[in-house]
Order: C-alpha cells, then structure tokens, then sequence
C-alpha cells in the first residue's frame, strides 16, 4: 500500500515523517532542508541557535534572532520548494521574538511545546505559517485548542502527540514514566482524535493528528498510521545521518550506545528528559549539581543558583563533540542505531518498510 501524503492545508508533504527539532545545533539548516528535499517536513531547533554567534555569550537574544534568521534563509536555498519549520519550546526566554522572527522569514510552520504556546496564533496572524502544539494529553489537546479557539478564533493546524519514548524533555512526570506498563501512545493519540473532534466540526478543517516519540521504522509508522496518526515525528533516527549538523563524536555516540545506556536525567525546567549516560550524566549521578558559572538566560524556570547543571552549555559542549562535558539528548531506541547513512538513503528505507507493513 502507498504512503499516504500529509496535509496542512494547502502544504502537502508528499512524505508524512516530520523530522523532530532537536537543539542545540542538533538540527539546523543541513538536516533540515536534507528531509524537506525528500518529500518530508524538516525542522530547525530555535534552541540556543546561536551558539556559534561570535556575541553569543555576551548577547545571546540578538545572536539566536540573526542565527535563526540565517539559518532559515540557508535551508530555504538548498530547499526552495521544500516544507520547513522550526521547533520553539515555550520555555525559552525570548520565544516571541524568536517566533516573530521565523515568520517574518516566511517559515512554513511554527512547532512549539515544553509548555503551551497560548499566545501563537497572534503572532501568525495574517501570514501563512502554520502552527503545532506539542501535546502529551488530550486534556493538554482539548486546554490548548479551546484557548486559540476562545480568544484568537483559531485552531491548530496540526498536533503532535508525544509519548514517554521520546528524546530530550519529556511531558510526563519521573512516577509515570517509570510506572510499568508505561502510557500508551496509542491510547493518547485516541484521546487526543476524541479531544479535537468538535473543534473540527466548528471550523470544517481536520486537524491532522501526529504521533512522536520512540517511533524507530516502517513498523512503528505503519502502526501508528493504522491507529488513525496522520503522520510520525521522528528525531532520534535522523541523528545518524550524514548530514545531521552534528559533530561526528555526537553521531556516533548513538551507534555505540547500548539499551542500558539510554537514562533519564533530571532537567533545570523541571521535567525529565532523556539521554545517552556518559561522563557528564556520570559526574551528575555522583555529585548531584555540576554548579553553573556563566547563565545564558535560556530557560523561564531557571535559577542558576539552584539548577542542577546549565543546560545550554552541556548541550552545546556535546553537539560540538566535547561529549565528557556535554548531554546527549536521544530517544528510547537510540541504541538500535548502527550505521550513518544519507537523509535519501533513510527516507526510502522507512517508505519501504512502512509501504511493506500496509500490506
């Protein structure tokens, strides 16, 4: 069976894979526009995109505007035709500029999650960029769409449902997810299709319901597909391409890690997340808090009095393959990982294998 397309309005991805935002620098311009080439949607992570900014540390706002303006101007270049977007967590200082920036770059869609992106829709009103809650609930789905609805008379072009498998920051609490069985995706992608279906009727628009987290081949598409997903979110499988915008030692890290490695760490915005163990996730078990000695102002909950670790700087050291003293984001089946391969060769291997599992 045919891989159906994926449409938000009149944007059709003839590939239904979204390729996660993952920051820092993790997914930037090269991975981007690699996947949009290749029918599917990429996306740039507006997470401390600046860090390669000569004023980076001394201005961080203005050097993550003009990188995220930089790099959306490059994966439109090697991308024109291409459907880019970029993932900004609610939880950054300076969203909104971040925001207003990617639209007035004419961006195609605006993901946003680690919190609830209430006030979206005013800032892309009267262009033609779309917008995406990252939810983990269908009560987060239903509290969201209600308040765009209520006070901006707009819903979600789409909305991405991510489960407990994950990489990075994770919507659920350390109780949960260590609960056996954990939350299953499936039943919140139900919860979220219900949660959404009177809004759908009010507007005559279908919101198409992504599912993310964990989701590792063309079995786990095709499941997902089956179960009424209009498309996956994937981030941890495009880590291990040749041209992620990662250093190499971070690509690698992937292929050599092993399931037992893959951990939850605790997060300064209060949520855990999970990454590849390693020096850094070591000196953490052991010493319980690494103290931060400059702040980057990136996070609205943190105190870098009391926060565990800065999380901008053990991003950016591991992106740049300073691995010892850097964090390593992954998802669950990071460890299934075992060759770099193109975006192409990737893209077809899963259309392949899901086209296979339609039967």
């Amino acid at each position: 069976m045919k891989l159906p397309t994926l449409a938000l309005g009149d944007l059709i991805a003839s590939v239904p894979i979204i390729q996660g935002g993952m920051g820092v620098g993790v997914s930037r311009s090269g991975l981007a526009s690699a996947v949009a080439n290749e029918g599917g949607i990429g996306i740039i992570s507006g997470a401390q995109i600046g860090f390669t900014e000569p004023d980076f540390e001394s201005n961080s706002m203005q050097a993550n505007i003009r990188a995220l303006r930089k790099e959306i101007r490059k994966a439109r270049e090697l991308s024109p035709k291409g459907i880019l977007g970029v993932n900004l967590m609610v939880a950054m200082n300076h969203y909104k500029e971040l925001a207003m920036t990617a639209v007035e770059e004419k961006i195609n869609l605006i993901i946003s999650g680690a919190g609830l992106p209430k006030d979206l829709p005013g800032i892309v009103q009267g262009t033609k960029t779309k917008i995406a809650p990252i939810v983990s609930s269908g009560k987060a789905a239903q509290l969201i769409t209600k308040l765009w609805d209520r006070k901006y008379n707009h819903i979600p072009d789409m909305v991405i449902v991510e489960g407990p498998e994950a990489g990075g920051h994770l919507g659920f609490t350390l109780e949960e997810l260590k609960r056996n069985p954990i939350p299953d995706l499936g039943n919140i992608i139900q919860e979220v299709k219900e949660s959404l279906k009177s809004f759908q009727s009010k507007y005559e628009k279908m919101i198409p319901v992504i599912a993310a987290g964990g989701i590792f081949d063309g079995k786990d598409i095709a499941k997902f597909l089956k179960l009424g997903a209009s498309g996956v979110q994937m981030g941890t499988r495009f880590v291990a391409t040749d041209e992620c915008d990662a250093d190499i030692r971070y690509k690698e890290a992937y292929i050599n890690s092993k399931e037992e490695d893959i951990q939850y760490v605790k997060s300064p915005v209060g949520m855990p997340g999970r990454a590849i163990y390693n020096e850094f996730t070591k000196q953490l078990d052991d010493e319980g808090r690494i103290p931060v000695k400059k702040c980057y102002d990136c996070l609205l909950p943190c105190n870098p009095k009391s926060t565990p670790y800065c999380i901008s700087k053990a991003l950016i050291e591991a992106v740049k393959g300073n691995l010892e003293e850097g964090l390593i984001f992954s998802g669950a089946n990071a460890y299934k990982i075992k060759e770099i391969v193109s975006v192409k060769k990737l893209i077809q291997q899963l259309i392949a294998e899901t086209e296979v599992a339609l039967g």
